[in-house]
């Protein structure tokens, strides 16, 4: 009689002031990082680290009582920094660079993309902070089946964290013929250390005035270049395709659904007392302008940039965005180099949430993976950064374009099955009473997570058709659709985790008339 356990269960877990341990129900105190988890010397350098401010936190849920913080506004500047910047730029010249789009047509893609997706993000924003969980994908599925969507995005922070590496390293290389990108992904890979190993609270200052200088950057780009941008609106292009336009709309919504699994961290030690339309309309606006600005002067950009010897140059066969902004910068003198420098040192404003996001996402892997502390997977991160983004910035578009793409796929069907969740099943209610937080690592209170492994399996054979990547097009793909892959992803998972999650509801529910 599962659901009368079940039920049991939660009026125990309601009652209780502890959180249950990782690999029980057996309750343990709320800190999951207490010193019983640590032995040796990783105990004792956790503990010197927390005399140091430095947090030390992983992926157990802040109490209600501990989310004091009300600087609301942070999580708007939160994600304006790490969206108005080079990489987002970057983004939006793989319209005219990559597939040949005319500046008028990315620009329109652009801001439809952004306005409908960048929806998306906000709202994983107001799920996760007024539910009050990091642990997010535990509310679909017990342990194994979280480990699914937990280990892809573990990649998928590292893989963005070396693409902002690459950009940043091509930037800083752009300024000086005795730079080179090796040691500009470096310098980006050791201050984006720094601010990550520090912490929640030192990345929300950061980001507070990371942006400051990208957008004086953009605005004296727009001031320097708009002759050459004005002059490039009546060049001739040629039509584009449906495969070009589509294929670029998945990039842009790529990019921007990435940023699901990592909102959630954002919100969890402010408080909760702000309403989700306050918390949803910082976010959003957060998100759209940065993005619909640093997509649209990265399209503009490249598309002149064709035209423009000295742009071209500087862009070195659509292969150094950072060379293109420092050459548009360049009549500028020793302020444009400046900027430059500025823009690429700023880079860190999108490695560290992504950093820190990997950290506690490989905690949340496994339960023997959360007795690690998350300072050390940092360091791991770290390790893994620096050699990979010096090999990928070989073929920089290519490992872009993958990358994204890859990253885009598996997070429509992820945003999917969480939005049908919480709509379908959960009552669209942010309440104690749908999301207790006792149950969080709970594997008799969870669900059973075969509905969202099924409608994730589904998902995944339905979009392979839809593919079109260097090392594999699919037979839909061939025939001019161009990549819908994302988009099929979204839909399918969406109607395969509705479907299978009634079937199971409806299972249990005849098991328990049959068991009374």
């Amino acid at each position: 009689m599962q659901s009368e356990f079940v039920e049991r269960k939660q009026r125990e877990s309601h009652t209780s002031s502890v959180t249950p341990d990782l690999a029980s129900d057996k309750p343990v105190r709320n800190d999951l990082e207490d010193s019983r988890y640590h032995t040796g010397f990783l105990r004792r350098a956790t503990q010197r680290l927390s005399q140091y401010g430095i947090e030390t936190h992983g992926i157990a849920p802040v109490l209600a009582e501990d989310r004091l913080d009300t600087r609301w506004y942070q999580m708007f500047f939160v994600w304006f920094s790490a969206n108005m910047n080079i990489l987002t730029f970057s983004t939006g010249t793989a319209g005219p660079a990559y597939f040949s789009l005319g500046v008028n047509d990315s620009l329109i893609i652009i801001v439809i993309v952004d306005m409908v997706i960048c929806l998306l993000p906000a709202f994983f924003a107001v799920f996760w902070a007024k539910a009050w969980y990091t642990s997010y994908v535990s509310f679909t599925s017990r342990y194994f089946g979280a480990i699914i969507p937990t280990v892809l995005n573990v990649f998928s922070m590292q893989g963005f964290l070396i693409l902002n590496c690459i950009i940043g390293g091509q930037t800083l290389a752009s300024l000086s013929s005795r730079l080179n990108d090796t040691l500009g992904i470096v310098i980006i890979g050791i201050i984006t250390l720094v601010v990550t190993f520090c912490g929640y609270r030192i990345i929300h200052w950061y980001e507070c005035v990371a942006w400051i200088p990208n957008v004086i950057a953009f605005i004296t780009m727009l001031g320097v270049g708009y002759p050459q941008l004005r002059d490039n609106q009546s060049a001739p292009v040629s039509q584009a395709t449906v495969a070009e336009v589509i294929s670029f709309a998945s990039i842009l919504a790529s990019s921007i659904l990435s940023w699901c699994t990592m909102t959630p961290d954002y919100g969890v030690y402010h408080s909760p007392a702000a309403s989700s339309a306050r918390i949803f309309l910082y976010t959003y606006l957060a998100f759209f302008t940065a993005s619909v600005t640093a997509h649209t002067l990265g399209a503009a950009f490249a598309a002149a940039a064709f035209n423009v010897p000295a742009w071209n140059e500087g862009f070195d066969d659509s292969s150094s965005v950072g060379g293109l902004l420092y050459s548009v910068l360049l009549p500028t003198g020793a302020f444009g180099k400046l900027l430059t420098a500025l823009v690429a040192l700023s880079i860190p404003s999108a490695c560290a949430p992504t950093m820190y996001t990997f950290s506690t996402s490989l905690m949340a892997v496994a339960p023997w993976f959360a007795t690690v502390p998350r300072w050390v997977y940092i360091l791991i991160s770290e390790g893994v950064l620096i050699p990979v983004a010096i090999v990928g910035a070989k073929k920089f578009y290519t490992t872009f374009v993958d990358i994204l793409d890859i990253i885009g796929y598996w997070s429509s069907i992820f945003s999917a099955i969480i939005l049908t969740e919480h709509i379908l099943f959960r009552r669209a209610s942010f309440s104690e009473h749908q999301y207790p937080i006792t149950t969080w690592d709970s594997y008799t209170l969870l669900p059973s997570g075969i509905p969202a492994v099924v409608a994730f399996v589904c998902a995944c054979g339905a979009l392979v058709p839809f593919m079109s990547q260097a090392w594999y097009v699919g037979p839909v793909a061939r025939h001019g659709s161009g990549d819908v892959g994302v988009f099929v992803g979204f839909v399918v998972g969406a109607i395969a985790y509705a479907l299978a999650r009634g079937f199971e509801r409806l299972w249990y529910k005849k098991m328990s008339q049959s068991d009374a």
